[in-house]
């Protein structure tokens, strides 16, 4: 759903005196939900909003050298002062999320706040919260929709090496470094503009990709070690149980990727990693894909979870030996399908 004139001039009337603002990414941010919110908190800084970023929770190290990335507030260790800041908000942004379950238990708060709510977002099927509506699924990532935002509203003048710097992270880690299908030729050009403005591309890449601990290069090798390929169903999987997380001091964001390496796997076209949490009582689940298989569907159907087409999540209640085994049956359904992607 893509905004009309009308709607940007009212956002465009809305942003033109000072107003409490709020923006909020999903649970468990990554870098596409932390770059296209810090993005946007600089712009709205600059104009004189009175702006601040409420995370479900904490994120990856790899993220934290953000400019202003000091500034989030992570509502599960300040929720009262979070939530009044909710409660007193004008305007609620809510970026790369498109349904308020997706925050935790930020969720119930958002939905009974009375702010102007703006949705910016690419996952498919959203629900209907948000006043104003940019949702897009063609879009390599939050962050470029940012920057069309910002040009939609007249507002690239105000881009500079710390919006382009927040841009270019989500965009590129989005893309999987601009190899995803998502990348167009816009894509390119946006971060062509965001080079100019003083994103620094090769500082960032190095920032967000070789910055390895040592325990996480362990914990892969844990990971490929684990790795099971299922040929009939061009499918290869992966696992990671609490006791092997603990025994190699896992930090969130540590396992970041480790389904591509399964996805790479000559003749593969879907891959999945499945990770024990026992704090929360769940399996967290991670699923890829090639071609026009659908892992968004998949994911919806069997795992509580949804996302893109070649990208989703999900999780399940259930054991780590039972939710394999619940993925593996599933598969031959799927047979056709992968078969032909």
């Amino acid at each position: 759903m893509l905004m009309n004139e009308q709607d940007i001039s009212e956002i465009k009337q809305l942003l033109s005196n000072e107003k409490n603002i709020v923006i909020v990414p999903h649970k468990n941010p990554d870098g596409d939900a932390i770059g296209s919110t810090l993005g946007l908190l600089h712009y709205l800084l600059k104009t004189n909003h009175k702006a601040t970023i409420i995370a479900p929770n904490d994120y990856p190290e790899f993220l934290k050298w953000l400019p202003l990335e000091q500034t989030i507030l992570k509502h599960d260790t300040e929720t009262n002062r979070c939530n009044g800041l909710i409660e007193n908000a004008d305007i609620i942004f809510t970026l790369d999320f498109n349904a308020f379950h997706r925050t935790g238990n930020m969720g119930s708060v958002l939905e009974k706040s009375s702010a102007i709510k703006i949705m910016i977002d690419h996952h498919q099927q959203p629900d209907d919260y948000a006043k104003y509506m940019y949702s897009d699924v063609t879009m390599s990532s939050t962050c470029q929709m940012v920057y069309h935002f910002l040009d939609k509203i007249n507002a690239l003048n105000y881009l500079n090496e710390d919006i382009a710097t927040c841009l270019y992270v989500g965009i590129m880690t989005d893309t999987g470094s601009f190899r995803y299908r998502s990348t167009t030729s816009t894509t390119h050009r946006i971060i062509a503009d965001l080079i100019d403005k003083g994103a620094d591309n090769t500082k960032i890449h190095n920032n967000i990709y070789d910055t390895n601990s040592y325990n996480r290069m362990q914990l892969l090798g844990v990971a490929l070690n684990n790795l099971k390929v299922i040929p009939e169903s061009r499918t290869a999987y992966t696992f990671l149980s609490q006791a092997e997380l603990q025994k190699l001091d896992y930090k969130k964001g540590d396992t970041e990727g480790f389904v591509n390496y399964a996805l790479s796997l000559n003749n593969i076209v879907l891959a999945a990693i499945f990770i024990e949490d026992k704090q929360n009582n769940i399996i967290k689940i991670s699923l890829r894909s090639k071609g026009d298989f659908s892992v968004n569907e998949l994911s919806r159907a069997h795992f509580d979870g949804g996302g893109h087409t070649n990208a989703a999540g999900g999780k399940s209640n259930t054991s780590l030996e039972s939710t394999i085994e619940k993925f593996i049956s599933i598969l031959p359904l799927q047979n056709s399908a992968l078969n032909d992607a």
